[in-house]
């Protein structure tokens, strides 16, 4: 849908007044309401199924034609089964403990006054994200969850799969007294609606959330008028120390590379210990190669195999979201730690390893959101964390980190209750 910037400037407006308005009704809401509206969304989205596949098949027919490429492709297509777990998702998130009105502390100071940190609404939260469609259902559940109205602006290529969530969504809020501007779409793929948004339509828009590629949130952090809670890249690793127990590292390494190569979760560089890269790295690389992998190594992994492929300085920076994968020795835990330090994007990293010691260097030393132990790192996500869903993965340092879920999208006010003090 394209509109005239005046259109564009008029329709905007409206989206943020109204989605202030519905923040206003929303924190009056108790943790019931919330809940009976999250189930109510989850069971509307259900009996919406056909409109939203039709809607995502005009999506994928679209972008298929104007040659998106396989891996695209895959984050766009919605199923039968990915639209059930979407409601599934919805009501998981309804059943899972409400963060709003929780009082984190409470203290008495010495003159009688009590005081208490007491978790509230953000208000309107902004989430610009790229072409996953399932970001619409699980963002407004987590949203509504915590009292917040939103406004998402998805990729174009998406449009009429999000805005056939979101009309499936607004039966369900309607349908337990809530407004249905709590959630809405931008309906136009057109870019000066994102500036409009970044500007804080006016005030309306209390934090942005950009949920996509190295492009997008730079466009983000640097246009934003408002506070961003930012996602970047995954560009994840997984390190197979030389003490690391080889069937292990291969379900490992295999997960976190070839579960889904399309996911933010997905390991981008397998790193190898030079000092167990003559046992691990030969069925480490021959695996990955075998599964479909496409591997650039440095000089010692290209011995292992003709089909690797050099890697250049680039690769190491790299988010493929594709079947490929950087490979490179290193020199032992330090080695991994100062690899990651330099390349990383600070979102999700992992090490094999029967070494505790080893194990607990990774874990403490490594300066990224999410780091793990004999796991895979597509366990980053939200669901996994227990959080229900996620609005993306923070990897920033202030407000939240790792897998933001309901709690993450409230701020807190200090409630204090006085019997008549005066300052002195």
């Amino acid at each position: 849908m394209s509109t005239s910037g005046n259109d564009i400037d008029l329709t905007m407006q409206r989206i943020g007044a109204a989605a202030r308005s519905a923040a206003r009704v929303l924190v009056k809401t108790d943790k019931s309401q919330r809940s009976a509206a999250l189930h109510a969304m989850g069971q509307s989205i259900l009996a919406c199924e056909k409109s939203i596949l039709a809607a995502n098949a005009r999506d994928l027919e679209m972008a298929l034609k104007s040659g998106a490429k396989s891996a695209f492709a895959d984050r766009l297509k919605l199923t039968s089964a990915s639209i059930h777990g979407m409601a599934k998702g919805i009501e998981t998130v309804a059943w899972l403990p409400d963060p709003v009105g929780d009082a984190e502390a409470e203290w008495t100071r010495p003159n009688g006054l009590k005081i208490s940190r007491v978790r509230v609404p953000i208000g309107v939260i902004g989430i610009i994200y790229e072409s996953r469609p399932n970001v619409t259902g699980d963002a407004a559940a987590l949203c509504v969850k915590a009292g917040n109205a939103v406004i998402l602006r998805g990729g174009s290529e998406a449009m009429g799969s999000a805005l056939a969530i979101r009309d499936a969504i607004a039966v369900g809020l309607l349908r337990v007294g809530l407004p249905a501007e709590a959630v809405q779409v931008v309906p136009t793929n057109d870019r000066a609606a994102v500036g409009q948004m970044l500007s804080g339509l006016g005030g309306t828009i209390d934090v942005i959330i950009p949920r996509g590629g190295k492009s997008l949130v730079a466009r983000v952090q640097k246009e934003a008028r408002v506070p961003v809670l930012a996602h970047l890249d995954g560009n994840c690793h997984v390190y197979a120390d030389k003490a690391a127990d080889i069937a292990k590292a291969l379900e490992i390494v295999l997960n976190s590379k070839m579960r889904r190569v399309s996911v933010c979760g997905a390991a981008e560089t397998l790193l190898v210990d030079a000092a167990g890269a003559s046992r691990l790295l030969r069925p480490l690389v021959t695996a990955l190669l075998e599964a479909g992998c496409e591997v650039r190594g440095d000089r010692i992994t290209q011995t292992i195999d003709p089909r690797v492929h050099a890697a250049v300085e680039e690769d190491w920076y790299t988010e493929f979201l594709d079947a490929v994968i950087a490979v490179k020795i290193v020199e032992g835990v330090e080695g991994a730690i100062s690899h990651i330090g330099k390349y990383g994007s600070a979102h999700t990293e992992s090490i094999v390893t029967e070494d505790f010691a080893a194990a607990e260097t990774f874990l403490r030393e490594v300066d990224s959101a999410i780091v793990l132990h004999n796991a895979s790192t597509q366990f980053a996500d939200g669901a996994e964390f227990g959080f229900g869903a996620e609005v993306g993965i923070a990897t920033g340092r202030l407000h939240a980190r790792g897998p933001v879920g309901a709690r993450e999208l409230t701020t807190f006010k200090y409630v204090v209750r006085g019997d008549g003090q005066v300052r002195s």
